[in-house]
């Protein structure tokens, strides 16, 4: 299936804190979009991977992505080599977007930086044709494939975009895709440990 718009996240949740209304924005203009997570989230304060592994499900629903794969890195613990390199280029021939979303290219969290450059460095190299892969399992070659453009979603730093998507019509359903991950946002009846991204203002920071 050819895609129009892949993004990637280092977490479940990435996609949709970091571009839920630009994503919900490109489908509701009739794109194709996908979501890759690059890992399960397993080392997360709250919650666990397996319930991180519903809630993307459900938040994949509501934005009404044409797909959703995770990766199944580790967390924390992935690195910017040909292994991870190889796996993403990959999906990217699998999917052949035009354009590729991904993490900050600087933030709090290690593996925002870590995933936008191992996403990006992966963009190259699936442009070069002496790059040869294979999707398991199958017995034909994968044609090589660069998409056009790679742009970076801001996170929790707050750097300067050198551009901006008007995603005012889109907010509700980006903020529904968010709290789909009940066991990470503002609960207040929720017994597990407080975290930055738990907090009722970080809630209300997404909107304003």
């Amino acid at each position: 299936m050819k895609l129009d718009v892949l993004v990637f996240g280092a977490h479940p949740d990435d996609a949709e804190l970091g571009a839920g209304g630009t994503i919900a924005n490109c489908i509701g203009q009739g794109k194709k979009v996908g979501i890759i997570d690059l890992t399960r989230g397993e080392l997360g304060t709250r919650g666990t991977a397996d319930i991180r592994d519903k809630e993307a499900e459900n938040a994949a629903k509501i934005l009404g992505v044409s797909i959703r794969e995770n990766l199944e890195f580790a967390d924390g613990f992935f690195i910017n080599d040909s292994d991870h390199q190889m796996t993403i280029i990959q999906t990217i021939r699998k999917y052949q977007p035009d354009i590729v979303l991904c993490n900050a290219v600087d933030d709090r969290h290690i593996d925002h930086a870590k995933g936008s450059k191992l996403v990006s460095d992966s963009c190259f190299l699936s442009g070069l044709v002496k790059v040869d892969t294979k999707l398991p399992g199958a017995e034909t070659w994968q044609d090589a494939w660069r998409p056009k453009y790679v742009y970076h979603y801001i996170q929790w730093k707050n750097l300067k975009p050198d551009f901006v998507v008007d995603v005012s019509e889109y907010m509700n359903k980006k903020m529904e895709a968010i709290m789909a991950y009940e066991s990470q946002f503002y609960n207040p009846d929720s017994k597990e440990p407080d975290t930055p991204i738990s907090s009722k203002n970080f809630t209300d920071s997404i909107k304003y």
